[in-house]
């Protein structure tokens, strides 16, 4: 029998690039979690016959909670499949389609630190919520805060009567990986391969793709840890160190390095080298439309590379730059069937895939490509600088307190729309863009 869940407390849930995050037992606590689940639930009972995933990562506690977002969800008569184990986003995303579901929700904090907790509603097709989809659900959510009430059903016995079942999504998204890239070629190249999972929910993937032929799948940091070793779940160098070393010092061909939950990647070539994302973006767009021959458009954010934009003039397809979330990503490939869509934070998705980033499979891309090419990632991407011409990226984090964070965001972009920049270095600023963030030209 379903129960009413009532409390004092009056939260904001805002939604940002991809979800809501929080800080857990701040404001990320069991409360406000079932008042945003409540508000999907209130959203998704619009539809027929309504349906929903629900996923989780590695992060404390995130099992559990996915276990209230099912409650939840049971109360209000939604079938439910709840995976059975951590899983990479994507992974829930893809069962959204495997099982006809209506959308997916997700408990991750993706590549955030340890002490955050968050989550991502994933529509029907299977990719990151659209503008319009994350108001309607805000819109949901603030309704049930301003109720103060959420419902509950008993989760034994949910799952006793089926409305709860729990499910093992991997073999479904194998199949799809296995359409996506000839992982035969890769299991009988004889490839020496690292991954490093981060101690995230992509442990355990890569191996599992690959294992039964010639090359060699080595993961490192797979176990569980949800203080992710003192380190960010986010493939960059800083968080790479060991890693990287690992790699310098001989053996491997490949690093694959994946988030919290492995819908980005990170990339180190056979010297040791990390491969910046842009230049991963560059790689993949070079490979998807000259060495697999795929034609049409690509998307990519604003902080992304100008790399492909001549790309997009040597292959002749059109390159689309829109605001930074995979938000505005998907919902342009679906519209335009871009071949590519990707993000400087390391996500990248596909065609004929879902509109959804992918790290697993950006991964065994590049696997693919080292094949198709006949030699090491290194000279792979110095032919790609011989192709586009030299291109320069740096990236600068600033952490700021909670408090005043939103005075002084507001304060930084008062005083450069104020008195933007004519030039950087010698170079002309030809044109500003500020719908998100600020960008100069």
């Amino acid at each position: 029998m379903p129960v009413q869940i009532v409390s004092s407390a009056r939260p904001q849930i805002k939604f940002g690039t991809d979800g809501w995050r929080g800080i857990i037992a701040d404001d990320f606590t069991v409360q406000n979690v079932r008042y945003a689940a409540q508000g999907i639930a209130n959203y998704l009972l619009e539809r027929p016959e309504p349906s929903v995933v629900i996923g989780y990562d590695c992060r404390f506690s995130a099992d559990r909670f996915a276990e209230e977002v099912a409650r939840v969800m049971a109360a209000a008569g939604i079938k439910t499949y709840l995976t059975n184990a951590p899983s990479p986003t994507q992974v829930s995303s893809w069962t959204i389609l495997e099982l006809k579901a209506s959308g997916a929700v997700v408990l991750t904090a993706s590549h955030n630190p340890a002490q955050y907790l968050g989550v991502k509603y994933k529509p029907e097709y299977a990719g990151s919520a659209s503008p319009d989809v994350v108001a309607r659900l805000e819109g949901e959510i603030a309704k049930v805060i301003d109720a103060d009430e959420a419902h509950l059903a008993d989760y034994d016995e949910a799952v006793k009567s089926g409305v709860i079942q729990v499910v093992d999504p991997r073999p479904a998204y194998n199949r799809q990986i296995a359409k996506m890239v000839d992982l035969d070629a890769i299991k009988a190249a004889g490839l020496n391969l690292l991954h490093d999972p981060m101690y995230g929910a992509g442990a355990g993937y890569i191996t599992g793709l690959l294992e039964g032929g010639k090359t060699a799948v080595q993961e490192v940091r797979a176990e569980a840890n949800p203080g992710f070793g003192g380190i960010h779940p986010e493939p960059i160098p800083k968080n790479l160190e060991s890693t990287l070393a690992l790699v310098a010092a001989g053996g491997f061909d490949l690093a694959i390095c994946t988030d919290g939950d492995a819908d980005r990647v990170g990339i180190i070539d056979e010297k040791g080298n990390f491969v910046n994302q842009l230049e991963v973006y560059a790689l993949l767009m070079d490979y998807l439309l000259g060495v697999r021959g795929q034609k049409g458009p690509v998307v990519r954010t604003l902080t992304s590379t100008t790399m492909a934009d001549r790309l997009a003039e040597i292959y002749g397809v059109e390159c689309h730059e829109v605001p930074v979330g995979f938000k505005y990503v998907g919902p342009l490939m679906m519209e335009t069937g871009a071949v590519l869509g990707g993000e400087e934070s390391g996500g990248f998705g596909f065609r004929g895939h879902i509109p959804e980033r992918d790290g697993v499979l950006a991964g065994l891309y590049f696997a693919d490509m080292i094949i198709r090419a006949g030699k090491p990632l290194s000279a792979i991407l110095a032919a790609l600088y011989e192709k586009v011409g030299p291109h320069a990226y740096d990236r600068r984090d600033v952490t700021v307190p909670r408090d005043g964070y939103a005075e002084l965001k507001e304060r930084v972009y008062q005083d450069f729309s104020a008195d933007p920049p004519r030039d950087f270095l010698g170079r002309e600023v030809v044109r500003t863009r500020s719908d998100d963030g600020l960008k100069f030209y």
